[in-house]
């Protein structure tokens, strides 16, 4: 019997024991779980800059753990080894909630701040976010998401009074761009208005020539992004304008001219206080 999973917009019917789009959710005996939980491919302390999150305890360092998997399909992923992979292309090492916030805590006094989850998509394995989340709290340290703002608003309900920070990619302002993507635009967009309301939030936008490089399309994110800072707790939304370098299925492309990403970043001051270039 098919069950429908309720993560995101894709909404996979699923027959028993059939993974979703993601790759990490499946119906196990009539329920939808998450086929990842607890099973870390990727764990590194990084500068808190990395994520990328300038606003946010700048000079820090935080525990980054990744998994496998992600809802959208974009050509250019820069973490496609595991983003775009299932569980059958690992051996990954399993930590449970307690053990990856001991791991936090034990970095602590070398400048931790916390746990990110990052690398791949987190929100397809949302409830070891939660759950790890809950004991990160109690622990007196910060929870950073890095998504795709892909989740549906129930899941962004659950999540919000746990996170600290996020920095959400907004990949383009084209309905068009996301379609080819994998994605939808409309679902980010609401979903980066209910975050910006519970915690502090940076976008990411990604420049890739000639998908999403018109400055008017930049034009009218950043107002947009501008509408939006006036129910965010810092009272903006900063916003990283990044270079593109070829990846995955898009090795053809040249990297992003870095004048264009200069002007771009240009356009989107005109709105926006806080504007920073990355990957030049």
């Amino acid at each position: 019997m098919k069950e429908i999973c309720q993560v995101c917009f894709h909404n996979c019917q699923l027959e028993d024991g059939q993974y979703g789009l993601c790759r990490a959710r499946k119906n196990q005996g009539g329920t939808i779980v998450c086929g990842n939980y607890g099973q870390v491919t990727s764990l590194a302390l990084d500068p808190i800059e990395k994520k990328p999150l300038r606003l946010f305890h700048p000079g820090s360092l935080i525990l980054s753990a990744g998994s496998y998997g992600c809802n959208l399909r974009c050509p250019f992923c820069q973490n496609h080894e595991i983003s775009m992979a299932g569980p059958q292309s690992f051996d990954p090492l399993y930590l449970s909630p307690e053990m990856l916030v001991r791991e936090a805590v034990k970095y602590r006094e070398a400048g931790n701040i916390g746990i990110a989850f990052t690398y791949n998509e987190p929100l397809v394995g949302w409830e070891y976010v939660l759950d790890t989340a809950r004991l990160v709290k109690n622990a007196g340290m910060k929870t950073v998401l890095v998504t795709n703002g892909t989740a549906s608003a129930d899941i962004a309900e659950q999540l919000l009074p746990f996170i600290d920070a996020m920095n959400i990619d907004l990949k383009g302002f084209r309905a068009e761009y996301y379609q080819k993507l994998g994605g939808d635009l409309e679902s980010v967009k609401d979903f980066i208005i209910r975050a910006a309301k519970k915690c502090h939030v940076e976008l990411t936008t990604l420049i890739v020539p000639g998908e999403n490089d018109d400055p008017a399309e930049m034009e009218e994110e950043a107002q947009w992004i501008a509408s939006v800072e006036t129910a965010a707790p810092i009272g903006q939304l900063p916003l990283h304008v990044t270079r593109f370098f070829p990846q995955y299925h898009m090795t053809q492309k040249n990297p992003t001219d870095v004048r264009l990403i200069r002007r771009l970043a240009r356009t989107a001051e005109k709105y926006l206080k806080n504007v920073f270039i990355g990957n030049c």
